[in-house]
């Protein structure tokens, strides 16, 4: 009798996890199909879901229309680079914090998280103004910078989550045996967390290539990243929904592809240091 709930509760909860799952996943399963269809088809009511007069002619279009290589190659340098300078950044500040913590350290990490609530256009302003006096409005790399420091409390904060589990007796032996900071920090510190670490960077590498609204703002056309692109297809004139999907659908693959690969490190790096 126990073994048969048992068995009825595990199917019960996979039938609910494939259902949130189909349910998440179909507004990009639609975005797809409708990158298919002419236009016509796109906004026809009721709406075609399978029997519709597949075409590639939207794709065409926007290759014609936009230089697709350059939108990507931005979103993979400012998306990259910003995760980077994060890391490089966050890594030294997560260790300070798990292994010499002071009095006001959970107040600092409070502080820091906080800045994720306070709204964008907030200080859109003055980062505006100061980049038309740096010169870097319409640049790649001080969207890039711009990335790194939104999404540098998130990234101190997993860290910081990951190396508390670290032992910190082996780093006192490592002490012990004579390593300097640099050497503790790069060679026994970074090696015992590469799953935190890289599960950190996947996520805060998908959150800068997801970003809209720095990417609107401070970019025109040299530095715009694959949110512009999309951004392009809506017009004065209204939305070429096939279009858009297929802009959509382009910028979306890479790091739909990315993530679908690199899942099981995810997954490893979100569960680092859950049962000991």
């Amino acid at each position: 009798m126990a073994r048969s709930v048992t068995t009825n509760r595990k199917i019960i909860n996979t039938a609910a996890a494939w259902a949130i799952g189909l349910l998440i996943f179909f507004p990009i399963l639609w975005t797809i199909l409708t990158s298919f269809k002419t236009e016509a088809q796109a906004i026809n009511d009721p709406p075609i879901f399978l029997f519709f007069d597949w075409t590639l002619e939207n794709y065409s279009v926007v290759q014609e229309r936009s230089n697709y290589a350059r939108f990507l190659w931005n979103s993979i340098f400012i998306a990259g680079g910003s995760t980077i300078l994060g890391l490089i950044v966050a890594i030294p500040a997560a260790w300070s914090m798990a292994f010499v913590p002071s009095k006001r350290t959970k107040d600092i990490l409070l502080w820091m998280l906080s800045t994720k609530m306070l709204p964008a256009v907030g200080v859109l302003y003055p980062i505006y103004l100061i980049f038309i006096k740096l010169g870097l409005l319409d640049s790649v790399v001080g969207l890039t910078v711009v990335l790194m420091l939104i999404n540098l409390p998130i990234i101190v904060w997993m860290l910081y989550t990951y190396f508390r589990e670290i032992p910190g007796e082996i780093l006192e032996a490592a002490r012990m045996d004579g390593a300097s900071l640099r050497s503790e920090i790069l060679y026994v510190l970074t090696p015992m967390a590469i799953p935190g670490i890289a599960s950190t960077l996947l996520l805060n590498f998908i959150l800068a290539w997801n970003e809209a609204f720095w990417t609107l703002n401070l970019t025109a056309a040299k530095a715009a990243p694959l949110t512009a692109f999309i951004a392009s297809y809506s017009s004065p004139e209204g939305l070429f929904y096939a279009k858009l999907s297929a802009a959509s659908t382009m910028a979306i693959a890479p790091i739909l592809i990315l993530g679908w690969f690199s899942q099981k490190q995810l997954v490893r790096g979100l569960t680092f240091g859950a049962v000991k």
